[in-house]
C-alpha cells in the first residue's frame, strides 16, 4: 500500500516538471516577444527621426534658404579688395570705437542692476512677482523705437525725470555718448536678467542656506557662494546683452540722435553709409555679422549641443 503512494508522490512532481517547465518555456517566449517588440519599437523610432516627410521637408528647406541666402548675399557682395581701405576710415573707425565703448559700459551696467534684479525674481517670493517679472522683461518684445520714445518721456530735458536733473544737477542724457549706453542697456539688460534668473533656479538653494547657518549673511552668502555657481550664466547673459547692445538702432537713434563721432555707433553709421557709399555700409554689416557668429560660437554649448 505504500508503494503506490511513494509512486504518486514521485510521479507528481514529474507531472508538474514539465508543466513548471512550459511556463518557464513561456515566459521566454513572451520575454522574447517583450524584446522583440523593444526591437521594432526602436528601429520605429529611428525610421521617424531618420527620416522627413515631404511636406515638411520642403517648407524646412525654403524657411533655412530664407534665413541663410541674406547672409550669404552679404557675403557674395563684399567688396574684399577694398576691405581694409574701407575698415580704416575715419568715419568707420570712430563709429567702431564708439560702438564697442558704448556697448561695453552698457553690458556693464546692466551687470550691476540686472544681476541684483535676477536674484531677486529668483529667490525672494513677494506680491507681484509674476508682473514683475513681466515688465523686466518688456523690453524684449517691445519695438526698440517705442523705447527710445519711452526713454524720452522719462529721461529728456521735459521728462518725468530728467526735468528735475537738468534742473537740480544740469546733467542732460539725450543726444549724448551717456544716452546711448542707457538706451543700450535698457534693450539688453533684459537678456541678461532672464539668463542669470533661469541659472539661479537651476542652482541649488541649499548651499546659501548652509552658508547662512554658519553665521554668514545673506550678502556674504550671495557674493562669496551664490557668484561662484551662476559665474556661467552671468557670462552667457553678459555676451548676449553685449552682442544685442552693439546692435541697437531703434533706441539709439531715437533717444540719443546721430551724431558722428559723439552718438553714431555702427548700426546708424550703416544706414547713414547705405545712401551715400553702399560698400561701406557692406563693409560694416560684415563687422556686425562677424561679431554675431562670434557670439553664437561662444555660447554653443548652451545652445547648440543636442540635449
Amino acid at each position: 500500500m505504500t508503494t503506490p503512494h511513494r509512486t504518486g508522490a514521485s510521479a507528481g512532481p514529474r507531472a508538474g516538471g514539465p508543466r513548471a517547465g512550459g511556463s518557464r518555456a513561456g515566459g521566454s517566449r513572451a520575454g522574447g516577444s517583450r524584446t522583440g517588440g523593444s526591437r521594432a519599437g526602436g528601429s520605429r523610432r529611428r525610421q521617424v527621426q531618420g527620416g522627413a516627410p515631404l511636406p515638411l521637408l520642403v517648407p524646412a528647406l525654403i524657411g533655412l534658404a530664407f534665413l541663410v541666402l541674406p547672409l550669404v548675399a552679404l557675403l557674395i557682395r563684399t567688396p574684399w579688395a577694398s576691405m581694409p581701405e574701407l575698415l580704416t576710415s575715419t568715419e568707420v573707425w570712430q563709429a567702431l570705437r564708439l560702438s564697442l565703448i558704448c556697448a561695453t559700459a552698457a553690458t556693464v551696467v546692466s551687470m550691476v542692476i540686472g544681476v541684483p534684479l535676477a536674484w531677486l525674481l529668483a529667490r525672494v517670493e513677494f506680491p507681484g512677482r509674476g508682473l514683475v517679472r513681466a515688465l523686466v522683461t518688456l523690453p524684449l518684445v517691445l519695438p526698440p523705437v517705442v523705447g527710445g520714445v519711452a526713454l524720452l518721456m522719462a529721461l529728456g530735458r521735459n521728462g518725468v525725470v530728467g526735468q528735475w536733473l537738468d534742473s537740480w544737477f544740469g546733467i542732460t542724457l539725450p543726444f549724448t555718448t551717456t544716452g546711448v549706453i542707457l538706451a543700450e542697456a535698457f534693450v539688453a539688460m533684459p537678456f541678461l536678467v532672464i539668463s542669470v534668473e533661469g541659472t539661479l533656479r537651476a542652482a541649488d538653494p541649499r548651499y546659501e542656506e548652509a552658508a547662512t547657518t554658519l553665521g554668514a549673511s545673506r550678502f556674504t552668502a550671495f557674493r562669496r557662494v551664490t557668484l561662484p555657481l551662476i559665474a556661467p550664466g552671468i557670462a552667457a547673459g553678459a555676451v548676449l546683452a553685449w552682442a544685442r547692445a552693439l546692435g541697437e538702432f531703434g533706441a539709439t537713434i531715437t533717444f540719443a540722435g546721430n551724431f558722428p563721432g559723439r552718438t553714431q555707433t555702427m548700426p546708424l553709421a550703416v544706414y547713414l553709409a547705405l545712401q551715400s557709399d553702399p560698400e561701406a555700409a557692406v563693409a560694416l554689416s560684415l563687422v556686425l555679422l562677424a561679431v554675431s557668429v562670434a557670439v553664437l560660437a561662444g555660447l554653443r554649448d548652451r545652445w547648440m549641443t543636442a540635449s
